[in-house]
Order: C-alpha cells, then sequence, then structure tokens
C-alpha cells in the first residue's frame, strides 16, 4: 500500500505522523511510504533519516496526501480539505466534536475517516491512542499553569509549590482520569495543594491508593466545584466523555469569583473544553485573560514537546497503521477496536457519539 505523511499545519505543531523507525516496519512489510519533506524536522527526525528507513521524501503536500492511506497527528484544517478524496483512509487525531466544518466535509467527500481518540478496546487500557498523549497532556499542564502563574506571564504571582512560611499554590483538577491523574503527580510533586473532582467513586477509591493522603478527592457536583474553583490558584480540566463535546462545568459566573490572575489549563478544550469562559489558543498565542484570569486553551498541548510526543504516538499507533496497511478497509473487520475507532464512513457519520452530537447530519 502507498502510505502517505505530510507535514502538520497546525499552529507550532511539530510532531509526525509516523517516525524513521515505523517507516521502517511498513517498509520491511512491503509498503511505500511518501513523506512530505521536513515533516519530521521539528520532532528530530530528518529527511535522511527517513530515507534510511525507505521513505521517498516529496516536495508537496499535495503528492504525500495523494495516498490510500494518509497517516496524521492533528485533524485537517481547512486549507487541507482540497486533499481529502473518496477511498481514502485517513488516520489521525480528529475530535469532531468540536468542528462541524470537519465533519460535514468528511461526509462530503467520502473519506473513511478513523480517529485515533475512539480507537477503543476492552480493559483497563481502553483508549490505546489517546492514552499517550493524555499522559503528556496533563503533565504539561501543572507545568504551563505554573509558567503563567508567574506575575511576568499575567499571573497572580503563587509558586506552586510555595516556601517554609508561606502556604504552597491550589491545583484543582476536574476529572480524575488519565490527564486528571498525571496532572496530579506533577502538582504533588512539586509540592501543591491538590484537588481532584470525579464523579466516579471507583476511581476515587483508585487514586487514594495511589496518592494516600497527598491529594483531597471529593466526588464532582456543582456545590463541590462552585468552593473548590473559587479557591484555585491554578485550575485544570481534564473531564472526558468519549466522542461527545466536554460539558460545561465552570460557568462565567463562576469565572468571574475566582482569584484575579488565577490561571484556567482546559485540557478538554479540544472537545470543545468544560470551563465556559475559555476558547482555543495556539501554542503561538497560548494565553488570554478573561474576568481577570488567565485562559490557557491550546488544544495540541504535546506539539510543544514533539520529540518525546512523537514516538510516544507511535509506539501506540504502529501496530494499527500496519494493520490498515497490510488488510486496507478489511481491518475493521478484522479489528473490532479498530473499527471503533472509524468517525465517517462512505458519506456517513458511523460513531455513535459523534451521531449524538449532530443529529441533523445523521442520513
Amino acid at each position: 500500500m502507498e502510505i502517505g505523511v505530510p507535514k502538520e499545519t497546525k499552529d507550532q505543531e511539530f510532531r509526525v505522523g509516523l517516525s524513521p523507525s515505523s517507516v521502517r516496519v511498513l517498509h520491511e512489510n512491503g509498503h511505500k511510504i511518501f513523506v512530505q519533506t521536513q515533516a519530521g524536522n521539528g520532532a528530530g527526525f530528518t529527511d535522511a533519516d527517513y530515507i534510511s528507513a525507505g521513505a521517498e521524501i516529496v516536495s508537496s503536500a499535495d503528492t504525500a496526501w495523494n495516498r490510500e492511506l494518509v497517516v496524521k497527528v492533528k485533524e485537517p484544517l481547512s486549507s487541507e480539505y482540497k486533499f481529502l478524496q473518496k477511498g481514502q483512509i485517513l488516520f489521525t487525531y480528529l475530535h469532531l466534536a468540536a468542528d462541524r466544518k470537519l465533519t460535514e466535509h468528511l461526509i462530503d467527500c467520502g473519506t473513511c475517516a478513523i480517529a485515533y481518540e475512539t480507537v477503543e478496546q476492552p480493559g483497563p487500557n481502553r483508549l490505546p491512542l489517546l492514552t499517550p498523549m493524555s499522559v503528556i497532556a496533563g503533565r504539561l499542564s501543572v507545568q504551563f499553569g505554573a509558567r503563567f502563574l508567574e506575575r511576568q506571564q499575567g499571573g497572580r504571582g503563587v509558586l506552586l509549590g510555595g516556601v517554609p512560611g508561606v502556604k504552597p499554590g491550589k491545583v484543582v483538577i476536574l476529572g480524575g482520569g488519565v490527564v486528571g491523574t498525571e496532572a496530579a503527580k506533577i502538582a504533588v510533586g512539586m509540592g501543591a495543594t491538590v484537588q481532584i473532582l470525579d464523579v466516579n467513586v471507583e476511581r476515587l477509591s483508585y487514586l487514594e491508593t495511589l496518592f494516600g493522603s497527598r491529594v483531597e478527592l471529593l466526588y464532582s457536583n456543582s456545590a463541590h466545584i462552585e468552593t473548590a474553583v473559587k479557591e484555585a490558584d491554578l485550575l485544570i480540566g481534564a473531564v472526558l466523555v468519549l466522542g461527545r463535546r466536554a460539558p460545561i462545568l465552570v460557568p462565567r459566573e463562576l469565572v468571574k469569583q475566582m482569584q484575579p490572575g488565577s490561571v484556567i489549563v482546559d485540557v478538554a478544550v479540544d472537545q470543545g473544553g468544560c470551563v465556559e469562559t475559555l476558547h482555543a489558543t495556539s501554542h503561538t498565542n497560548p494565553v488570554y485573560i478573561e474576568e481577570g484570569v488567565v485562559h490557557y486553551g491550546v488544544p495540541n498541548m504535546p506539539g510543544a514537546v514533539p520529540w518525546t510526543s512523537a514516538q510516544a504516538l507511535n509506539n501506540s499507533t504502529l501496530p494499527y497503521v500496519v494493520q490498515l496497511a497490510n488488510l486496507g478497509i478489511k481491518a475493521l473487520d478484522v479489528n473490532p477496536s479498530l473499527a471503533k475507532g472509524v468517525n465517517v464512513q462512505n458519506h456517513r457519520i458511523v460513531h455513535p457519539a459523534v451521531q449524538e452530537v449532530f443529529p441533523d447530519l445523521v442520513s
């Protein structure tokens, strides 16, 4: 099969769909891989690395896109819609619940669009292609939050770890899944006071075994959210509802009651966000101030650490890419987990969660 790897076009997105080591595996399986020139530079992979692995370097995006299987990292931007075509398999993060325009175009063009974030398997690691980036985003959320709490960055000048004689900063995390857990690990390590709120009592019990008394664990309801958010120096949105738009847990009126200069980092922004006042930003312009609070809403946070994140992503996606390359669309019949990743196929929305978001687009 011919596989295309275009260079990412999202603002400062330096990850790449296939690393040279992944290309080598696919090449050894008899496939032809076409990598757009400099697609891997930001992650530390040169064109020479890809050539050594068996890829062909192509100069233009359309040449990389014009393949049976296209492997990316982030969703196609409007400038890339022209490359989507019927009979093509697109394998990437899509997050369609927050992108009606892309959803409509995928329906129109007939591309088989498989989303990393909805590939689902049984067992504890049920979202195998979302998990590695959730781990990274969770850890980065505290790292970025700590930076923007600095006065020079617009924050209130709080050191999360505090110092002897001065209390530490307070980190409130909405959601105790992978993102929330990883954020808490970093926040605890920095010496902050940490609260996690979640609606899953079993998950809270697990988190107690993990953190013990170092983290305050609360059942998530409106009263607990209101009290916690008002006191937060750093609020992290870590809510995930598979395939659906994130629910708004923090309304504008509550944001108004936060301390001036406090920081919100909403990792759920790629699914619409869980804070009413937060909208998507970019690595170039990551924050804005609204209601006196610093808002950070970069939807591709792991793109800030591409050397780490590109390899972590490839470690998880490669087995599925190999299966798609070897079997084509028949891989969906062989692998039920991969089949659950299909969002749009044959001009129709097929994923139930996306159908619920866009019922008027369901034929």
